[in-house]
């Protein structure tokens, strides 16, 4: 019969141990916060700060129903739950409060006041329990003149709770030796980071219309945090692709519960009225492509946000898709969430269900995304081929070496005169008074998938050159802003357009035809593999 040895763990091994948890600062506050949220707070309110020492200072107070005493100890023992007032809290592993505060400072303080029960403080000190190697925690009852103030300022004069990250020394990481200015820009960008995050984690919550979940104030150093919708539901463009009904679930113990899964395809940015519209869409730190994804919230809380779960990897035809999952805790251990409720693992059947369930929302997004970029193309291309019109035009006469007269506008039917004879083609022929592109036009299509084919504008020998060739989306466009390097490709085409109208005659036009049509097909080909054009930066850099 073996013997049974209690080993108790290395206190100051594991308390140093459990810093690297894996914690992010966005998630580690948002784990706090979680606490408020179960504490019923209506107020909650997050301090970063620089103090003048060029210390870094951060502060949560809530005016929740905060704790007693005894509350408190079990809330600062690590792996103890206390007792649960509301089997919907989003607190779920008892570690959340220390783990995520150590892994960024040496000393967690609480302070805390419950109704009819006096304010008191609980401080886990690292640098202690290293001394003593003993889960040593530093209760007092009876608190001091301005810790009393602290927490009457910040959590109101009833019950409420202050959590303070005293000796912070993981924040900044590499910005330790900088200056103070260098400090405290890296610090207010952190700050601007956190609030966007929590406006997208706690949005049900902060959104005051949304009735999914209790209501909320949250502010980031006095300013009010902004809930952010991913799925733009009160955008009307913004469609929901998929049926919005209850997936039930049957657990081994027999229970049956269920999730929601719900498709949006939201408009291409441009689609937008205005850029802020388009920017806050799409988040303003985020480009547009990193906002797709499954959005898994449980309890209506973010737990995941724009990701696929390894089902397919984030690329442009599927910027427009995103996809709200929701459930509750009674799915907890279906879905395996994780000690910082940042990750979950599903089961294979619902993994292949969910493939399955998003194939036609996929197919929706990747044909609006084609429709907007068609259009954006066109948009960003409009005014790009200036310098090209003014170069040639320029040059024109002393280039043009046939003569180009209509004879059917309609079929683009004309005749062609040069040193050769005079031959009957089809070309594009495009009289518009108010056209400024006169020796180089695009369209968004041309027969055959051609890249381009001569044409006649307003009686001027052009090139039109075809926006959905592979050539023009992903050569042309990530360089429309570069002039020189247009006018350098416009002037190629434009000069094979110009030598073919030169030396046309009846026993080589099937030849040119085919030419085009040739080298057309073989450019397809080769550009294939180059990357998608970022139009969201192109457009930019036009407009600049």
């Amino acid at each position: 019969m073996p013997s049974q040895i209690d080993l108790p763990p290395n206190a100051s091994q594991l308390i140093e141990g459990l810093r690297d948890t894996g914690y992010d600062l966005q998630a580690a506050i948002a784990d706090l916060i979680d606490n408020s949220i179960d504490a019923e707070a209506s107020k909650i309110a997050v301090r970063l700060v620089m103090e003048a020492d060029g210390a870094v200072l951060l502060l949560i107070a809530d005016d929740g129903f905060g704790m007693s005493g005894n509350e408190l100890k079990v809330a600062m023992t690590y792996g103890a739950i206390p007792s649960r007032r509301n089997p919907k809290r989003l607190g779920h592993f008892g570690l959340g409060l220390k783990t995520a505060s150590t892994a960024f400072c040496r000393r967690l303080c609480v302070i805390t006041r419950a109704a009819s029960h006096p304010a008191c403080k609980a401080v886990w000190d690292l640098d202690h329990v290293a001394k003593v190697n003993r889960w040593e925690l530093l209760f007092e009852d009876a608190l001091q003149p301005h810790e009393l103030k602290l927490l009457d300022e910040h959590a109101g004069i009833g019950s409420g709770t202050v959590v303070v990250w005293e000796r912070i020394d993981r924040i900044l990481g590499d910005y330790k030796i900088a200056d103070g200015k260098h400090r405290r820009k890296a610090l207010h960008q952190m700050c601007d980071e956190l609030t966007e995050h929590l406006g997208m984690v706690y949005q049900r919550f902060l959104d005051t219309s949304d009735k999914r979940a209790r209501n909320v104030d949250i502010s980031v150093n006095g300013e009010a945090v902004t809930p952010w919708d991913p799925f733009q539901e009160v955008n009307t463009e913004s469609r929901m692709v998929s049926p919005n009904r209850a997936q039930p679930v049957e657990l081994p113990d027999g229970s049956k519960h269920s999730f929601t899964c719900r498709a949006f395809v939201l408009p291409n940015k441009h689609e937008y009225p205005n850029t802020e519209e388009g920017r806050r869409a799409y988040q303003a730190s985020r480009t547009q492509n990193n906002t797709q994804g499954i959005y898994i919230y449980r309890e209506n809380r973010l737990i995941l946000a724009h990701d696929w779960l390894g089902m397919r990897s984030k690329e442009p035809h599927l910027t427009l898709l995103r996809v709200d999952f929701s459930f509750g805790h009674e799915l907890d251990a279906f879905f395996r969430v994780d000690v910082k409720k940042s990750r979950i693992e599903l089961e294979r059947s619902l993994y292949d269900w969910l493939v399955r369930h998003l194939t036609a929302p996929m197919r929706e997004a990747e044909s609006r995304y084609r429709l907007g970029e068609r259009v954006a193309i066109k948009d960003i291309a409009r005014d790009a081929h200036k310098g090209s019109n003014s170069n040639i035009g320029g040059k024109e006469r002393g280039l043009v070496n046939s003569e180009v007269t209509v004879v059917d506008k309609a079929t683009g039917t004309v005749d062609v005169k040069n040193p050769f004879g005079t031959t009957r083609i089809k070309i594009l022929v495009e009289e518009d008074p108010l056209a400024k592109q006169l020796h180089v036009r695009t369209e968004g299509s041309l027969d055959e998938g051609l890249l381009w084919q001569p044409g006649l504008t307003n009686g001027h020998h052009s090139v039109v050159i075809n926006r959905g060739h592979p050539y023009y989306s992903r050569v042309y466009v990530p360089n429309l802003s570069k002039s020189v390097t247009i006018q350098g490709m416009d002037a190629l085409l434009w000069s094979l357009a110009e030598a073919e109208l030169s030396n046309m005659n009846k026993d080589v036009k099937l030849y040119f035809e085919n030419l085009r049509r040739e080298v057309s097909r073989i450019l397809r080909t080769l550009v294939e593999d180059l990357p998608e054009p970022k139009l969201d930066d192109g457009a930019d850099r036009a407009e600049a």
